[in-house]
């Protein structure tokens, strides 16, 4: 959908969810957003300021989930039964961000692939490469199709008013030299061509063509985004990440509300901005085998609503405050004319006001560590460190980034049954692979995906060695690209090795191993982590 003129001067603020759709799982990714029902509605469109939904301009926070990480109660069975999630999204009156991908990341295994495209012979993943070109263009029309033929696109009466199509592109596009601009020409030219009747997006792509808009992730888009790459095109915040995703060996590091608070709030500010999405408003839980390499059970854990769907405070209460000042703020906003006004080094205003003196006006204090006292309009406004004050009609403080008046939530558990009894414990040994136990053999070593198929963490490696006794001590050395490798010599363990999230690709076992004169039987069990 292409960029064209608001035509009333009306503003409103509304709410969105997100919903991530991947090949692997039809998991959704959905930013939602206040919204009413009915047929027969305009296309939605956008300008320079913001989305355009009947005509007006709209001011979207959003909160992504992806539904089949949420409780079971949203697990909707049958490919995790994409339409009635949005169905239920609607019902609840939400607008929806469709981020279709095919690949997602998102810290899930194979990045939303599916195993299978592995073997596509032929297929070099997200390039100018036509086996792969096929098959996305096939998955994604087949999820706009799905969308038109159950009525969800905003135009038709549904909830959908954006999609998105690839993910953070720009970011590994190097590595595929002069593969890599054509497929971002295709992608954004295939999406376009689908007539859902709402625009499509890319995260990270500061090269997205027209029409697509060019959106940011990360945790401060307000200084690091490079802006809309036309005039014509809306600031969008894609991913506004609410805290950090845990790996296993790594300490947890989690994001204040007040921090997320100041990176929104100037966001809006300084980029113009008029869409947030908050990554994640709800985390969930990886369960079974879904995650990607060594990142932990729970998911984002510390976002508005936590692993189990709680809400997690002060985050959430704060949060919704800023929602609060901005919505009575937002015809300025979405109309007003800008400026701005420095003080010092880390004092500055960001001014927006209409033609009939409405007005909104952001205080913002970078200085981390001191309080700042700023006279703006012969009013003196005292910052506290690294905040932002609004000021409706650019008077009176509605709200600053960090003056949390919300206390922080607790959450504790209750014990609903005890495994102490030795009568519910049952203890039993798997036997140890050898060769006269395999369920085949070859004469070379065999890369552990692309024998398992994804169908297992596990492989086991086994080989019968004939040991003639020296004066030396025998030593194992193995080098393996897996996330664990344990090792055994005639069915007793001898050693192990795992990696980590950071750490070097390739894991280096070195252990002294005892072999007996004759036939030995070695074995090694290679283990992922989640896949990556």
């Amino acid at each position: 959908m292409g960029s064209r003129a608001a035509t009333t001067a009306t503003a409103t603020i509304a709410t969105v969810a997100v919903v991530w759709v991947s090949w692997a799982a039809v998991a959704a990714d959905a930013s939602v957003s206040r919204g009413g029902g009915g047929h027969e509605r305009e296309e939605v469109e956008y300008d320079g300021r913001a989305l355009i939904i009947e005509g007006e301009r709209r001011m979207l926070f959003s909160g992504s989930i992806h539904y089949p990480r949420s409780t079971p109660s949203y697990n909707f069975e049958g490919r995790y039964d994409l339409v009635r999630f949005i169905k239920e999204v609607h019902a609840q009156g939400l607008y929806v961000s469709l981020r279709i991908g095919p690949f997602v990341e998102s810290e899930w295994k194979y990045g939303g692939f599916p195993f299978w495209l592995h073997d596509v012979p032929g297929i070099t993943f997200r390039c100018d490469n036509e086996p792969f070109k096929w098959h996305m263009e096939r998955f994604v029309t087949k999820i706009v199709d799905m969308m038109k033929s159950e009525e969800l696109y905003y135009p038709q009466g549904g909830p959908i008013i954006i999609s998105q199509i690839e993910n953070e592109y720009q970011m590994v596009e190097p590595a595929f030299h002069q593969r890599g601009p054509p497929y971002v020409r295709w992608a954004a030219s295939m999406a376009v061509a689908l007539q859902t009747g709402v625009p499509w997006m890319m995260c990270k792509q500061n090269d997205a063509p027209d029409p697509v808009i060019n959106s940011c992730n990360g945790l401060i888009c307000g200084e690091t985004f490079v802006g809309p790459n036309s005039p014509n095109k809306p600031s969008l915040w894609t991913e506004n990440w609410t805290t950090k995703y845990l790996v296993y060996g790594k300490e947890a590091k989690f994001r204040s509300a007040e921090d997320i608070a100041f990176a929104t709030a100037l966001f809006i500010a300084k980029k113009n901005g008029s869409f947030v999405n908050y990554y994640m408003y709800h985390g969930g839980t990886n369960f079974g085998r879904s995650a990607s390499s060594f990142v932990t059970t729970g998911y984002y854990d510390h976002a508005p609503l936590d692993e189990y769907g709680l809400i997690w405070q002060p985050t959430w209460a704060h949060l919704g405050k800023l929602h609060a000042a901005i919505k009575l703020s937002s015809e300025p906003l979405l109309w007003g004319t800008y400026t701005n006004q420095s003080f010092s080094q880390f004092q500055e205003a960001h001014i927006f006001q209409t033609n009939s003196g409405k007005c909104v006006a952001f205080l913002v204090n970078f200085n981390k560590h001191h309080i700042a006292a700023i006279k703006f309009r012969n009013t003196t406004f005292e910052l506290p460190a690294k905040s932002i004050s609004v000021l409706l009609n650019c008077r009176n403080e509605t709200f600053n980034t960090a003056k949390v008046t919300v206390q922080n939530g607790t959450r504790s558990a209750k014990i609903v049954d005890h495994l102490k009894n030795a009568e519910r414990w049952k203890v039993f040994s798997e036997e140890i692979a050898s060769i006269r136990n395999a369920e085949f053999t070859t004469n070379q070593l065999l890369e552990q995906m692309s024998t398992t198929k994804d169908a297992t963490d596990y492989l086991w490696y086994s080989v019968s060695y004939n040991h003639t006794p020296f004066s030396g001590q025998e030593l194992l050395h193995v080098e393996s690209r897996a996330h664990v490798l344990h090792a055994f010599v005639n069915n007793e363990f001898v050693g192990s090795v795992h990696g980590s999230h950071h750490g070097p690709p390739l894991i280096v076992l070195d252990t002294p191993i005892p072999l007996v004169q004759g036939q030995n039987n070695i074995s090694l069990l290679s283990v992922m982590v989640g896949s990556p």
